[in-house]
């Protein structure tokens, strides 16, 4: 079996969800620029990608249906170029880049694209979702339903995360950012992007379109302290979660182009890293933010690595609560985790984060000489994956 290479990456700068850039941007037209970007960094012409494979966690909130052959198309890719999307929620991005990675490497795909995004200023609330709901797992499985600030919160109480802990955790994120920021780690995975923002007036109504340009992530706050985070109160009373310690809604897409070895060498492509393998675990849905504790020591197992030979850890931030705990009991380095920062500075659209984080890892192992790195993040419902990549 051949192996599989990233050549190439690319991703819209991180919009802040309803408020920011991409607030009227359906997916497609988020997606599509990026999705040129990765090719022309790949030197692969249109005609040449056989699959496009999407991770979405409300692809129906993108553009209404398969949100990866819309954005083929509005890319100009010809109608041979197939798509696909996928939705295992905040793992969607990578767990279409394992996707894509297999089907290059079983199936002998010459040339696939994959990656995620996610339109959340697109989504309507779904009036209806508490009809949708099934008798016996309420009865039963009464987690399965519960919101992820309600499994942040009881992650937090359950494993002993203090809220002073969980703050200090998000301004150590907001200080990385802003440090990575200042010092343009970031530049080399993101393409600015033109929009059409929506100006809302104080009813909330729609008052006009305007103009708007983005080239750098636009949520995270780089003045961030600890005594404000402190004053901050939590979402719901006598609890842990605020808005200062929680990963944001945000809008953007995240891609990159996969061949393998032996075809980027044909082409004259140095491929980025190799993705070499992925791992899924399940854990109590009612703590759901814990899912990497699983994930993480399957994937390492399977490969006969251990926490200490990897490099770059890059956990999505859904929450302080649960990062600190999966790093805690992993063991593993603050040092080698997250280091330019996470979901709780840069925001986390949800089927997006999976790939900006394969993507950012590759470039900043690069810079730092790194071997291997792990891609991990929690999954609602209860479960956790985790992404295993051979920096080259």
């Amino acid at each position: 079996m051949q192996d599989a290479v990233i050549v190439s990456v690319a991703r819209t700068p991180i919009g802040k969800a309803y408020r920011g850039a991409f607030n009227a941007t359906p997916g497609a037209e988020l997606a599509a620029p990026v999705l040129r970007a990765v090719l022309e960094r790949a030197r692969v012409a249109p005609e040449e990608v056989e699959e496009i494979t999407f991770g979405c966690g409300y692809p129906e909130g993108a553009t209404g249906g398969n949100v990866a052959r819309a954005t083929a198309l509005r890319a100009g890719l010809p109608a041979a170029s197939a798509g696909s999307i996928v939705s295992r929620f905040c793992a969607s991005g990578l767990e279409a880049i394992a996707s894509a990675a297999r089907r290059v490497m079983a199936d002998g795909v010459p040339v696939a694209v994959a990656g995620g995004l996610e339109s959340i200023s697109m989504v309507q609330p779904n009036a209806n979702r508490v009809s949708l709901r099934n008798p016996w797992l309420e009865q039963h499985r009464p987690g399965v339903y519960a919101t992820m600030i309600e499994t942040a919160d009881l992650v937090a109480a359950r494993y002993g995360v203090s809220r002073a802990a969980q703050d200090a955790f998000a301004l150590e994120s907001q200080k990385r950012t802003a440090a990575a920021q200042e010092a343009r780690l970031f530049d080399d995975e993101i393409i600015p992007m033109t929009v059409m923002k929506a100006i809302t007036d104080d009813a909330g109504q729609i008052s006009r379109m305007e103009e708007t340009s983005l080239a750098k992530d636009e949520g995270n706050r780089p003045t961030t302290t600890l005594e404000g985070l402190a004053k901050l109160k939590p979402v719901r009373e006598g609890q842990y979660v605020t808005a200062g310690n929680a990963s944001q809604l945000s809008d953007g897409a995240a891609l990159c182009a996969i061949m393998s070895g032996a075809e980027a060498r044909r082409r004259g492509l140095a491929p980025l890293g190799a993705f070499r393998g992925y791992a899924s675990a399940g854990c109590e849905p009612e703590e759901m933010g814990v899912g990497p504790v699983f994930a993480v020591p399957r994937l390492l197992e399977r490969f006969g690595l251990k926490i200490d030979d990897i490099d770059l850890w890059e956990l999505n931030e859904a929450f302080a609560s649960q990062a600190i705990h999966c790093r805690d009991r992993l063991g593993l380095p603050p040092e080698k985790l997250n280091v330019n920062g996470g979901a709780i500075s840069i925001g986390h659209p949800f089927g997006m984060s999976g790939a900006r984080m394969v993507g950012h890892a590759l470039l900043e192992g690069r810079r730092r000489k790194a071997k291997w790195a792990v891609v991990t993040m929690c999954v609602a419902g209860g479960m956790g994956c985790a992404g295993l990549l051979e920096i080259l």
